[in-house]
């Protein structure tokens, strides 16, 4: 696979981001295409049927962002991905099925480069077309935008157990969205196991949440699991918000439950992570630290400023490490974070609560 021509600078403001549409179907091709340009600043400049058609047209047309099928004759999805992100970085939304299978090649691909991933559009979804085109228009202007240079990270070393603990740290938050599900498998994977409870929101489609967890725990010293309704926070464990719900913590008596629940969406999100945060700024309060990661958009930059005020310990993820400095520099511009710190410094930092030895 040879693709010769430089990558395309990012579409400044105003510009319209020419997208390339990769799909095996016929059908899903011009759905996706109608869809996306429903939006005045997104152009379809062109369909692909598989990743050699794809691999001409990139050469030829010279897309801002692709939309690229998993599933696909001839190449799949991740392997032309893997192969581009080689060759000529740029960046890519995965659209999958929503299987079990399909949600692990989709985080798969995000391990590979891949800026963000939705599922693939019902073609009984009714009224709920317009909301699925709304995500996917969103999805891609974001991509658009993106640090394709940040989305490998060197991860540092696994702390040993106890490993610079701050004597009042009692639980630790995790938000995170665009470019979210690495940088928490960095932060987790970092952390020793008998680190405090972590409780994870990540923006995340509902049909990949359970997969997420279970690589997550896969890849960490610590239990993950995927939370539910009156689960214990205990130490040793992380329990990661599934897709479509909220959660919350709570507490009873000594102790701090999960709770999840179908309430409105916040911020435009469900999870939100402004909704963890705060949960945990009521029932927490200065025993927490949290970290607002990687993301597009404002969601948890309030909660972090309430957790703040709580007199927890806050922390964002730097502008050079983040695929998308929207979350964090939204929090750091209302002075909700103590301290602004790398990728690779995050684990320490909560862990010592901003203390880095």
């Amino acid at each position: 696979m040879v693709l010769a021509s430089a990558p395309p600078l990012p579409p400044s403001d105003g510009q319209r981001v020419r997208v390339l549409v990769i799909d095996d179907s016929a059908f899903m091709r011009r759905l996706m295409s109608d869809l996306l340009s429903a939006d005045p600043l997104i152009e379809v400049v062109g369909t692909a049927a598989d990743p050699f058609i794809a691999r001409t047209k990139i050469k030829r047309l010279s897309p801002d962002v692709l939309t690229l099928d998993v599933e696909m004759p001839r190449m799949d999805g991740l392997s032309f991905l893997q192969n581009l992100m080689r060759l000529r970085p740029m960046p890519v939304v995965m659209v999958s099925t929503l299987t079990a299978k399909g949600a692990e090649v989709t985080l798969d691909a995000l391990a590979a480069g891949a800026v963000d991933c939705i599922g693939k559009p019902q073609t009984d979804l009714g009224g709920g077309l317009a909301a699925y085109g709304d995500a996917l228009r969103e999805k891609v202007r974001h991509a658009a935008r993106t640090r394709i240079g940040n989305l490998v990270s060197a991860r540092p070393a696994p702390l040993p157990a106890a490993a610079h603990r701050h004597p009042n740290l009692q639980l630790i938050a995790i938000g995170a969205s665009t470019g979210g599900t690495n940088a928490i498998l960095d932060v987790l994977s970092v952390l020793p196991a008998d680190a405090p409870p972590i409780v994870i929101a990540q923006h995340i489609p509902a049909a990949f949440s359970a997969a997420f967890a279970a690589r997550l725990h896969q890849h960490s010293a610590v239990t993950v699991v995927h939370a539910e309704t009156s689960q214990p926070l205990r130490p040793g464990h992380a329990y990661v918000a599934p897709g479509g719900v909220h959660l919350r913590v709570t507490r009873r008596g000594a102790s701090w439950h999960c709770s999840v629940s179908d309430d409105a969406q916040v911020n435009g999100h469900r999870p939100s992570v402004d909704v963890l945060f705060e949960s945990v700024a009521n029932h927490v309060g200065s025993g927490a630290a949290a970290a607002l990661l990687t993301g597009m958009g404002s969601d948890g930059a309030r909660g972090l400023l309430a957790l703040r005020n709580a007199g927890a310990y806050t922390l964002a993820q730097d502008q050079h490490t983040s695929i998308v400095w929207g979350m964090p520099g939204a929090a750091v511009a209302l002075g909700a974070a103590v301290q602004v710190a790398p990728l690779n410094e995050v684990a320490t930092r909560l862990l010592g609560r901003g203390n880095l030895r």
